[in-house]
């Protein structure tokens, strides 16, 4: 052991004399850790147990950072146990099921009490002595109820801490930061602003009422036991994105990360230009490397998943409290508090029920049409004399999928051009951003349909998950398709060999042949209003969003049937459809309180660009 390590481990062990439990380091160096990061393991771990620390540091054997003298942050919080931590569990559940996520999910409920700060890792352990001693001196008088007013804005839902229990909170804060200033040598700022429990923000300002209607469900004036709880994190990924490993992965390349699941990985966003299409650039949390992964193999976790608890002080008045280890298994569970198991509480469940459960309906036009750039001679464009696809242009398609009866069929169903394809992603990348939550994806049966719902929802990760449902109830008017017959379309067998996840056991509204040709503006609205009411039973439990991929025309066939609105006059009805852009869209709410859907902003900007003209090099050959 070198000298400057041996100081350490005796300045270390220096705070352990006169403790009838045997030092956690011991065992460590008894392994052969070097004593700097057998304390950094420690830190890592919540000094619950030698053996997890042990593992920890086998686990990071390769960490290209295992020796940096990089000490974690702590944060003290005070956070709510037993029914009423049930019933704000069951709200954190409830609001992201109906109202996507937002920012409150990156945490577990609690009340802050200080920010984030450093601490040395040979010094942790006096942290935990500074929140006994803490607890010991406020716990004569804190407050046996602790009571919580909602308040609400357009941005923020939380319960606030008012009068005097929020002034003996704020002493105990005050405590905690002089006790951790004196004995672990740390400087912490205790929370002197209005004390609050946060349930929902930046959230979209059309979801504020159903937000408030389940907060009020809560009912915090219910008895529940406080426990102060001693969190810490990495510093390093404080604002990178965490990913959760859903797939185990074996790297195939010596630049990749191996994954198993439940791994943890922190990524940031702008760091990501080696990394190319479906690949992003990660740092593993359980081995500290950092490399190349699937994207598609991983999902969102929230910012909490990855702290650790080291300690907590529970405050009762029916026992004597003691400073105690926190006995979880797991050191990187989200940090939720877990009491002992006891019968949920029937009524919290009930009253949740009681309050609103919304759906909601996204109509999506289809992106840019290949027809729409190259005219109804795109087909003879890229065709060879013997009837083989070839691409002329960037814009056209890399490929076309195999049809029955060849190439023709394509003429009058054409495929996305290549900016098609790229609107697509772009919309359901946006749609990844904004956290809405798609359950279930109804297309028309065009092939330009078809892929817009595909790419959409590769860029959601549900391409697996979520089978497209075709329904040819919603095709486009079949008055303004060229030709005395309805297009042929690909049917579903077609489309399966395509490797589009399609639904072979979906029953549509209308089938594929009931289509009629030039059919009437009032069959074709009756149509669509027939063929949104099925899709809406089809869903009944589905609190989320309906994605309905479809022509410009569905935006507002399918969505007038929906808010109770009788069709248009044809000749108006025909000049909006022609404003509508690709990729354009409506968002259409559920209201049961008042039994109605309303019309929203959608839950991403809409889609803005310039055309881009054909261009000839030859032109500017001399003479020419």
């Amino acid at each position: 052991m070198a000298a400057g390590e041996t100081q350490l481990y005796a300045k270390v062990s220096n705070k352990h004399k006169g403790r009838s439990t045997p030092s956690l380091l011991d065992p460590l160096l008894g392994m052969g850790f070097p004593a700097h990061t057998a304390l950094k393991a420690l830190a890592a771990t919540g000094r619950k147990t030698a053996e997890e620390a042990s593992n920890w540091l086998r686990c990071h054997r390769d960490d290209p950072s295992l020796d940096d003298p990089i000490p974690q942050e702590y944060a003290l919080f005070l956070c709510p146990t037993g029914s009423l931590l049930e019933r704000l569990q069951e709200f954190w559940r409830e609001s992201k099921r109906q109202c996507t996520r937002n920012r409150a999910h990156e945490v577990f409920p609690h009340i802050t009490l200080c920010d984030f700060f450093t601490c040395e890792d040979h010094k942790v352990e006096c942290l935990y002595e500074a929140l006994k001693r803490a607890g010991d001196r406020i716990l004569g008088s804190f407050p046996s109820v602790v009571p919580l007013v909602l308040h609400s804005s357009i941005s923020y839902l939380g319960f606030f801490v008012n009068d005097s229990p929020a002034d003996v909170i704020r002493e105990f804060a005050m405590m905690f930061a002089t006790e951790a200033s004196v004995l672990a040598d740390c400087t912490v700022k205790p929370c002197t602003k209005q004390l609050h429990l946060t349930l929902a923000h930046k959230f979209y300002p059309h979801h504020q009422r159903t937000l408030e209607q389940l907060a009020r469900a809560i009912h915090p004036g219910h008895g529940c036991q406080w426990t102060a709880a001693l969190y810490s994190r990495d510093m390093r990924f404080v604002h990178y994105q965490t990913l959760r490993a859903l797939f185990q992965y074996k790297p195939q390349n010596a630049d990749e990360l191996t994954l198993s699941p439940g791994d943890h990985i922190f990524v940031d966003p702008t760091q990501q230009e080696e990394a190319s299409e479906g690949w992003v650039i990660g740092i593993s949390q359980r081995t500290g490397c950092r490399g190349f992964l699937p994207e598609n193999y991983t999902e969102q976790a929230s910012e909490s998943d990855t702290w650790v608890k080291h300690r907590t002080y529970t405050f009762s008045l029916a026992m004597d409290l003691i400073s105690r280890k926190d006995g979880e298994a797991s050191s990187r569970r989200n940090g939720e508090l877990h009491p002992s198991q006891t019968p949920r509480d029937i009524s919290s469940i009930q009253a949740l029920q009681a309050t609103i459960a919304r759906r909601s309906v996204l109509v999506v036009r289809h992106g840019e049409r290949v027809d729409q750039i190259f005219g109804k001679s795109w087909l003879q464009q890229c065709s060879t004399p013997d009837g083989k696809y070839y691409r002329p242009d960037l814009n056209f398609p890399y490929s076309l999928p195999r049809r029955s009866n060849g190439i023709k069929d394509f003429e009058n169903d054409p495929p996305l051009s290549s900016c098609g394809i790229f609107q697509s992603r772009m919309a359901g990348e946006a749609l990844l951003e904004s956290g809405i939550r798609v359950t279930s994806v109804f297309t028309s049966p065009a092939l330009r349909c078809v892929q817009t719902a595909r790419h959409i929802l590769e860029e959601l990760k549900l391409e697996r998950r979520i089978k497209i449902r075709v329904e040819p109830g919603i095709f486009e008017w079949t008055k303004w398709e060229s030709g005395k017959a309805t297009p042929t379309l690909m049917t579903l067998d077609e489309l399966k060999e395509a490797n589009f996840n399609v639904s072979l056991d979906y029953r549509p509204a209308f089938p594929l042949a009931s289509l009629l040709p030039a059919e009437s503006y009032d069959e074709y609205v009756e149509r669509c209003a027939v063929s949104v009411g099925q899709i809406i039973r089809t869903c009944p439990g589905d609190v989320g969003v309906i994605l309905i991929v479809s022509h410009g025309s569905a935006l507002d066939s399918c969505t007038r049937p929906l808010l109770g609105l009788p069709p248009r006059d044809s000749g108006d009805f025909a000049q909006l459809v022609r404003k509508i852009p690709s990729l354009g869209m409506c968002f259409c709410e559920e209201n049961k309180e008042e039994g109605k859907w309303e019309l929203v902003n959608p839950p991403v900007k809409t889609l803005t660009h310039g055309s881009n003209s054909a261009f000839n090099w030859r032109n500017w050959l001399p003479g020419s």
